[in-house]
């Protein structure tokens, strides 16, 4: 395993109880970061962080992303525990279950919209200040292939990750002169407890459309997002990295 050097870093992880955001928690403590682990899942939170405390310092703060007042207490909160922030990995997403658009309830539709987009919104808004202040940070947002090409029968989650795509690059032009460099990664599916609530046939779907027949480890992304919240990662911001195994070639 290549090595990543986070020394001296504090790395926030949303939805980092679970799937991607362990996986990130994990190699981010295994390169010597601490770890500030967001999650809304109190009880699956403190089981996730008495696993990794093996590993390196780890802080859990249980956080509704979609309450601009739950943000900024975890904010307050992980200042008070590690001292400061260099990276936050926006991570939390939800799908919604899969329908076409017509059949899919509002709330739902809403819902998938405040987790997806408006989350990753409220952690930045929080979190920014205080990078801009030390003069430096690194936010990787964890988009989706389907913000790229548009899955059938999930059209709220493909149009939540274009839109933080889009969030990605509005946000990492503003900040491009203050070393905080903003970029998005975009996963195929990686087989997690997310899987849980999609449909058989949309899951079957989405692995026919990977050219190499297999789903993403957590631990592969994990590697990409990683390198993206170190000093290593220079002169790319405001930018989408593929994590989608030949799905998508641009």
């Amino acid at each position: 395993m290549n090595q990543i050097d986070l020394s001296g870093r504090v790395i926030v992880v949303t939805g980092g109880a679970r799937g991607i955001g362990y996986a990130v928690a994990q190699r981010a403590l295994e390169s010597s970061a601490r770890v500030a682990l967001w999650d809304v899942d109190a009880a699956r939170l403190a089981q996730s962080a008495g696993e990794l405390a093996a590993l390196g310092q780890v802080s859990t703060h249980v956080v509704e992303l979609t309450d601009e007042a739950s943000v900024n207490a975890a904010t307050q909160a992980t200042l008070d525990a590690h001292g400061h922030i260099d990276g936050l990995v926006n991570n939390a997403g939800i799908t919604g279950g899969n329908g076409p658009l017509w059949e899919l309830p509002p709330d739902t539709w809403r819902r998938v919209i405040d987790v997806n987009l408006i989350g990753p919104y409220l952690t930045c808004r929080a979190i920014v200040p205080h990078m801009i202040a030390r003069g430096y940070g690194r936010i990787v947002n964890v988009a989706s292939v389907a913000a790229k090409e548009g899955n059938p029968n999930a059209s709220h989650y493909s149009a939540s990750k274009a839109g933080l795509i889009g969030l990605t690059k509005s946000l990492g032009k503003e900040l491009a002169t203050k070393n905080i460099l903003v970029n998005a990664v975009t996963p195929a599916a990686a087989k997690t407890e997310i899987f849980d609530t999609m449909t058989q046939q949309h899951i079957d779907y989405m692995l026919q459309r990977i050219p190499m027949a297999r789903f993403l480890q957590p631990s592969e992304a994990a590697a990409m997002i990683l390198w993206l919240c170190s000093e290593d990662c220079a002169f790319s911001t405001a930018s989408v990295f593929d994590l989608s195994g030949g799905r998508a070639t641009y």
